[in-house]
């Protein structure tokens, strides 16, 4: 679901612009992704743009999902 919620949060991000910040929806995303975006803010390095921090979030989200959905069905 988080990385569900990342995905939509980007892709809002390319559609709405600079009008982000004002939309209920892509505050909706921000306030859900909220927790994990500061954990991988935390481990990257500082001064890591916003985009990059919501690539690193997704990608480990996703690498999360595979991982255990690959412990489930050999384990």
């Amino acid at each position: 679901m988080l990385g569900l919620c990342c995905l939509a949060q980007g892709f809002l991000y390319l559609l709405i612009g600079q009008k982000r910040a004002s939309n209920p929806i892509y505050q909706l995303f921000a306030l859900i992704t909220q927790a994990p975006r500061r954990l991988v803010a935390f481990l990257l390095p500082t001064g890591s743009s916003p985009i990059s921090i919501g690539v690193a979030c997704f990608a480990i989200l996703f690498l999360l999902w595979a991982g255990l959905a690959a412990m489930r069905k050999f384990v």
